[in-house]
C-alpha cells in the first residue's frame, strides 16, 4: 500500500540546462534514471540567462546605441529559445507521461536556480558537470558546488562520459 501512494506522489525534477553538451547530457541522464513509468513526474527546464546590460557605457566608456543593446537582448532571447529546442528534443524520445514545465531565469546562475528550486518546489536538482580542473574552478567557481550547499533537496551532478 505505501509502494502504491509512492508512486502515485508527484514528483518535481528541475534540470539546470544551458549551451552545453553536458547540460543535455545530464538531462537525458535524468529522463533514463529519475522517472519511473508508473509515476507522475514533471520535469523543470530552466535556463539562466546572463544579467542584462546595466549601463548604456562599455568599459572604454563610450555610450552603446539602441541598436546595440536591442542586438544583445535579441542574442540572450535567440539563446533561450535555442536550448529550450534542444531539450524538447531530448525529452521527446523519453516517456510522454511527463509534464514539462520550461522556465527562464537572468542573473547569477547559481543564485538563480537556488532560488527556482525553493520557489518551484523542485524534489530534486539535476545538473551537469563542466568538469573543470582545480584552477580553472577556483577562478571560475563551480555551480553545482554552490547549489549543493544552498538548496534543500537532493543535488545530482551528472559528468559526461569523457568519450562522448
Amino acid at each position: 500500500m505505501e509502494t502504491e501512494a509512492k508512486m502515485q506522489q508527484e514528483r518535481r525534477v528541475l534540470v539546470a540546462v544551458d549551451e552545453s553538451q553536458e547540460s543535455m547530457h545530464a538531462l537525458s541522464w535524468c529522463l533514463s534514471n529519475l522517472f519511473p513509468q508508473n509515476t507522475k513526474n514533471t520535469l523543470i527546464l530552466l535556463y539562466v540567462k546572463p544579467p542584462p546590460v546595466c549601463s548604456s557605457y562599455d568599459a572604454t566608456g563610450y555610450l552603446f546605441g539602441g541598436d546595440v543593446i536591442e542586438t544583445m537582448e535579441k542574442y540572450s532571447r535567440d539563446s533561450a529559445n535555442s536550448v529550450m529546442a534542444r531539450a524538447e528534443a531530448v525529452y521527446t524520445d523519453f516517456n510522454t507521461n511527463i509534464k514539462v514545465e520550461k522556465k527562464v531565469g537572468t542573473g547569477d546562475a547559481k543564485e538563480v536556480i537556488c532560488a527556482a528550486v525553493k520557489k518551484l518546489g523542485a524534489d530534486v536538482l539535476v545538473m551537469g558537470s563542466h568538469d573543470y580542473g582545480f584552477f580553472k574552478r577556483t577562478l571560475l567557481g563551480s555551480v553545482s558546488d554552490h547549489c549543493s550547499k544552498h538548496v534543500r533537496c537532493p543535488v545530482v551532478v551528472v559528468k559526461r562520459p569523457k568519450d562522448v
